[in-house]
């Protein structure tokens, strides 16, 4: 068997720790040739983290699609084509045989709407997944329909991709490559630990596309309820609507900021704080596999397996909130929670990619209808 083009597209700092065990599976892999593509918000900023990237690895295309201080649907509209034109750019040149594509972001809908067209298969990680409080959903699930092999993380998100017609043979539950190598990295060190304010609680919250006086009066509630029972960083949002309103509350709070921690200085701060308070997925996949609680605010995540080590909050006013963190102590004594994998998802993914004959998969897909048989 030839050996596999396979082009890799990372465009957020956080979906590249995912990808990073599933790039170091693939340099390792007998029969697979890794490329790897870096656009979208690693581009921008005044630390761009494909910086960051750059120190790890060979970067073999660049697709820029964001532009500074954009952050409205529309910018996003917009990005999404820069993105478009830049991979088929990148395919041109390129001529991978396989893309890979993780998660629902406009970063990868971009490329997989790009492969679809030029003609390129697809594999997709973290499909079937649900998280209706965003946009990006829908994205989440037409990259299902135009992706031809399905790397869920769980069992129940592999049956979802059943529900929708995809073949069954195309789908194998691998886990989250988010879980993969977090036992290797161990907790903050005391000094850096010192450094951020000794916190006893991190914020990670997301901006969801509503209207701003919200955004900022949700975000405000929050810090400040979090902030009043103990020392609290919180990193700054991703670049989804709703970004500004959230960094002014952030401003307005006087709080310990973080721009961007690399991801074992991340997972090491996890391993450190009482419990991770926000709305990003980090609170339920990687705070489930590390054992640590993590207080889910708002709808963003909504639809999602909720591990136990997550406690869920609808309002962001400070009674029910304080609730929550009034529990993350009984939380944190029942332990890890193992439903997102073992670790070993960028091996699986590899491992498979591998094994396959693409040439033997179909380019035109068909409808499989689930109830059958």
């Amino acid at each position: 068997m030839k050996t596999k083009r396979v082009l890799i597209l990372t465009g957020t700092r956080a979906e590249y720790g995912l990808l990073r065990p599933v790039l170091d599976a693939c340099d390792r892999m007998r029969g697979i040739h890794p490329m790897l593509v870096v656009g979208g918000s690693h581009l921008v900023g005044p630390n761009p983290t494909v910086d960051e990237i750059r120190r790890e690895r060979r970067i073999d295309a660049l697709v820029p699609m964001q532009v500074e201080d954009g952050f409205t649907r529309l910018d996003d509209a917009r990005a999404f084509a820069r993105g478009v034109e830049g991979c088929a750019d990148a395919f041109e040149s390129l001529k991978p045989d396989l893309l890979v594509v993780l998660g629902d972001r406009i970063e990868a809908f971009a490329a997989a709407s790009a492969a679809s067209v030029s003609g390129v298969r697809i594999a997709h990680i973290h499909g079937g997944d649900v998280a209706s409080g965003v946009a990006d959903e829908s994205m989440r699930h037409a990259i299902t329909k135009l992706a031809h092999i399905h790397f869920p993380a769980t069992h129940t998100s592999a049956d979802r991709i059943r529900l929708m017609g995809e073949a069954p043979e195309s789908i194998r539950a691998v886990g989250s490559p988010a879980v993969d190598g977090l036992d290797a990295m161990p907790p903050l060190s005391e000094t850096k630990w010192r450094e951020l304010g000794a916190p006893r609680y991190a914020v990670m919250l997301h901006g969801t596309g509503g209207e701003e006086r919200d955004e900022f009066s949700g975000a405000s509630s929050l810090l400040d309820t979090v902030a009043s029972r103990g020392p609290t960083v919180v990193f700054k949002p991703n670049l989804d609507a709703g970004r500004i309103a959230i960094m002014d509350a952030i401003k307005r709070s006087g709080l310990f900021m973080i721009d961007h921690l690399e991801r074992p200085a991340f997972v090491g701060l996890l391993r450190r704080i009482d419990a991770l308070v926000g709305n990003s997925s980090a609170g339920l996949i990687e705070c489930a596999a590390l054992g640590v609680p993590a207080v889910d605010v708002g709808d963003r995540q909504a639809g999602r397996e909720r591990p136990h080590t997550t406690l869920h909050v609808e309002s962001f006013t400070g009674r029910a909130l304080n609730r929550a963190l009034d529990k993350v102590r009984s939380v944190a004594a029942r332990g890890r929670d193992s439903r997102f994998g073992d670790g070993t998802a960028g091996q699986r993914i590899a491992r498979r990619i591998s094994e396959l004959d693409l040439d033997s998969i179909p380019l035109r897909k068909c409808w499989v209808d689930s109830r059958s048989g």
